[in-house]
């Protein structure tokens, strides 16, 4: 929430208040208005209307640390704990500028095209269709459990190859991993942190040495043949890549799918509205792409000073961009922002998946899951109900951590 010592004092954003995980919107609000431009006490700014969002989606400003000259709080030990204690050591796609951005997203894209992601709809409707037999013959379930991870969970181990026995530890790795996109992680939580970075590294190594002998029809395979320009992914590059596509390709999508299924219940016009039209199924994920976030942050780092609401961020400042809060920015949206409408027409202006040269690579296939698993299960519950919601906690990679629903 915002707070104030006294009325002549600026706002200071909290996001650890009681309340705050399981609905941060009413904050967000609060952040909007009264410091759009926020310097926090702890050495981050912090942006949160959908025009500077958008704009700073589309920037220049990088995303790679070693331009960072004010360092945060939480970052205080960074300069000392070397570059291989950095998630995936700083080599993914995400932690890249130009050129070697360019470089390293032309290698991966061509292992990740809109023609790979197309031809899984088959294997995503057998999936769902599985879990939703499951959940009616039990006629209640948790739909986090049966549905919103195993699904993207399993497709993106199914397109990157990784055998089945590898499944279990990979997925307790990286449920530890993606809690570094957590603001102030405590010392102990950084540790097992940089434990589950060295381990899974390690692992997804040896499984890329062993698919350089057998190579096979997936998408590891596909990125030690691929090529950008006459040049390949290095050993250190291409583990980097795979741990990147992996976490990405199914921690926020699990949020997108139990988040989104969980807006529609709680909005019966909507889902009646789904079911009754299901040809609008596309707009209807942007929209809830838009309504609940699954990823609630983003960060750059300024590379030259950035004017904004009458502040000037300096060079070399940690920014963080509020996508949940610019998804419900009215000034953008409109008086209904904070409402879900499923045929909004500017739905697919949200800011969920970023913009420019950092667009998420994955955005294809998470639309893809989320199309199939909304309209399947629109048409084949008339009556669901929610029963219990506990929320994981997570400021960032925010969502359902358990979702009961009944369907009889």
């Amino acid at each position: 929430m915002m707070t104030r010592e006294s009325s002549e004092e600026a706002f200071v954003f909290n996001p650890f208040t009681d309340g705050f995980t399981n609905d941060p919107y009413p904050y967000y609000a609060e952040l909007r208005d009264a410091a759009p431009a926020h310097e926090h006490p702890l050495g981050f700014w912090i942006l949160s209307r959908y025009e500077d969002v958008s704009k700073l989606q589309r920037s220049g400003h990088s995303v790679d640390e070693r331009y960072l000259t004010r360092l945060p709080r939480w970052k205080s030990d960074s300069r000392t704990l070397g570059k291989e204690n950095r998630l995936m050591r700083g080599l993914a796609v995400l932690d890249q500028d130009p050129p070697n951005h360019t470089r390293l997203r032309g290698l991966v894209s061509k292992a990740f095209t809109r023609r790979a992601v197309d031809a899984l709809e088959p294997r995503i409707a057998t999936l769902v269709d599985r879990a939703l037999d499951r959940i009616a013959e039990a006629g209640r379930a948790d739909l986090v459990a049966e549905l919103a991870f195993p699904l993207p969970f399993t497709v993106i181990s199914e397109m990157l190859g990784i055998p089945v026995v590898e499944h279990t530890r990979i997925r307790a790795l990286t449920g530890t991993l993606v809690r570094a996109l957590e603001p102030l992680a405590d010392p102990g939580l950084q540790a097992e942190i940089r434990a589950a970075n060295h381990e899974l590294m390690g692992i997804v190594r040896e499984l890329t040495d062993w698919k350089r002998d057998n190579p096979g029809d997936d998408l590891i395979s596909a990125l030690l043949a691929a090529e950008h320009d006459g040049d390949v992914l290095g050993g250190d590059e291409l583990v980097a890549q795979v741990m990147f596509l992996y976490i990405a390709g199914h921690e926020s999508t699990v949020n997108l799918l139990a988040g989104g299924i969980l807006a529609l219940l709680r909005h019966p016009g909507q889902l009646r509205l789904l079911r009754e039209d299901p040809g609008l199924v596309a707009n209807a994920v942007e929209e809830i792409l838009r309504y609940d976030t699954p990823v609630h942050l983003m960060r750059r780092i300024t590379i030259e000073s950035l004017p904004a609401h009458g502040e000037e961020i300096p060079a070399g400042a940690w920014v963080v961009a509020c996508l949940a809060a610019a998804n419900r920015d009215p000034r953008f949206w409109g008086a209904d922002a904070d409402e879900l409408r499923l045929d909004r027409p500017n739905a697919h202006q949200n800011v969920s998946f970023g913009a420019g040269i950092h667009h998420c690579l994955g955005a294809a296939l998470a639309r893809l899951e989320a199309r199939v698993t909304f309209t399947r299960f629109a048409r084949r519950f008339p009556s669901p109900a929610v029963e219990e919601v506990r929320w994981n906690g997570r400021i960032n990679v925010r969502g359902p951590a358990k979702l009961l629903i009944s369907v009889r």
